[in-house]
């Protein structure tokens, strides 16, 4: 149920120009009297311990004296994205401000406010400028970066030191290790070990994994900047290959329907040797009950032969509706809550990866989660989906990638023949332009 939040007024430190911005003296804007406090409806994530979004709205409500009404949504970003859509398409201001996902700013750009005509000169300057491009649309910026992710290499050191393994560098040399390994630790007696987990279900997951893939062999992302479709080349299909050589190789035949919990539970149970996820793993893995607690390390992912390592990223952010009443106000929440001290505390408390590079030196977000410092050239260099240039076209895109990398993976098509069929594809999906 949506619960109000309404505060006393205390001054705020805002990002904010012009409107709102106008009340700045000194950093800090002037409390807006009660009698003109003004409702902000704002949908967050499930209203579950894991959001943060609620407490923060707090913040912000007793900062200027305005109230929030905080409207908690469903868990499926499949259903949140129909939610927002519907209310969106038929221009209702009942929600102001909303969290979405980092694929959806080219879905929903139409319907949501330009934030650099609210935003002070500059005020994006400290953000990975991959997450700021990847908001912004036809040179409208409609979302700020609230919390990020990407694609790690998780590798159990201590069977590596054991048997003499650097952590690999290249995907080949993951091949053989993880290959190497799986074979001594099953001729000890673990008969359920692999050598590699990941995910390769025909869903979003696999459009990160294979776009990493691709991307770290110097095939291209899909789509590129300009909008031309680019996978059809040798790198690709050489990525995609050695991919398909993996299942019932160095990972299970079950590998074609694991998502992300799936591959963490074999690793974490101690029968893999190296695992792609996300940064929530890191924590999880080190709690009680965990079989490798201690045990696990972190690095970048490899690359190909002729490329580099490369993270699909992930994460969310926050936007404000064109059809909200409040323009201004709606804007200075968005801008309060992807600030610098509201992500920190984000980071300290719940473990979520800042979007601002400095914080990656802060010492309490590093004291918090050491990996945090790993992270950072990960996250600086990481590769966003095609998402903003494809636009409403993103999900055909996506689903088209992750059906025919999961028919290489199963070994139904030759990966050359794979690309060609996507790049055909995907040229009659944006034939008409993204």
């Amino acid at each position: 149920m949506p619960h109000l939040l309404p505060s006393p007024s205390r001054p705020m430190l805002p990002l904010l120009k012009g409107g709102v911005g106008t009340l700045l003296l000194g950093g800090a804007i002037l409390a807006v009297p009660q009698a003109q406090a003004t409702e902000i409806s704002i949908a967050c994530g499930a209203g579950d311990a894991s959001d943060y979004c609620p407490e923060l709205a707090r913040q912000w409500a007793e900062q200027t004296g305005n109230s929030v009404k905080v409207i908690s949504t469903p868990n499926d970003t499949t259903e949140k994205l129909s939610l927002f859509q519907q209310l969106l398409s038929s221009r209702s201001s009942d929600i102001d401000v909303m969290m979405v996902d980092i694929v959806w700013p080219g879905l929903l750009d139409d319907h949501l406010l330009d934030l650099s005509e609210y935003l002070s000169e500059g005020a994006t300057g400290d953000y990975f400028p991959a997450l700021i491009d990847n908001n912004t649309i036809d040179g409208r910026l409609v979302a700020m970066p609230w919390y990020t992710d990407a694609g790690l290499l998780y590798y159990r050191k201590d069977l590596l030191e054991k048997y003499g393994y650097p952590v690999p560098e290249t995907w080949q040399e993951l091949t053989e290790t993880a290959a190497a390994v799986q074979a001594a630790e099953r001729e000890a007696g673990n008969d359920d070990f692999w050598g590699f987990t990941f995910q390769g279900r025909a869903y979003e997951g696999l459009t990160c994994n294979a776009l990493e893939w691709v991307a770290s062999y110097g095939g291209g992302t899909l789509v590129d900047e300009e909008g031309e479709v680019t996978i059809d080349n040798p790198r690709a299909a050489a990525a995609l290959d050695l991919a398909a050589s993996w299942i019932g190789h160095i990972s299970p035949q079950g590998a074609l329907n694991h998502t992300e919990e799936e591959t963490r539970g074999i690793f974490q149970s101690g029968n893999a040797l190296f695992l792609r996820n996300w940064p929530y793993v890191w924590s999880l893995s080190q709690e009680d009950g965990s079989e490798v607690i201690g045990k696990v390390g972190m690095a970048p992912l490899p690359h190909g032969p002729e490329g580099e390592s490369k993270a699909t990223l992930g994460g969310w952010n926050f936007a404000a509706s064109r059809y909200s009443e409040h323009p201004e106000l709606a804007a200075d929440l968005v801008a309060y809550l992807t600030a610098a001290p509201q992500q920190k505390a984000h980071a300290v408390k719940m473990g979520r990866n800042p979007t601002i590079e400095s914080l990656y030196q802060d010492e309490a977000v590093l004291a918090s989660n050491p990996a945090m410092g790993d992270l950072y050239e990960t996250l600086r260099h990481g590769v966003a989906r095609p998402a903003s240039v494809t636009g409403d076209a993103y999900a055909r895109v996506s689903n088209a990638f992750f059906n025919i990398a999961h028919l290489v993976l199963a070994g139904d098509v030759p990966a050359d023949q794979a690309v060609a069929q996507l790049s055909d594809e995907l040229e009659r999906i944006g034939r008409r332009g993204w």
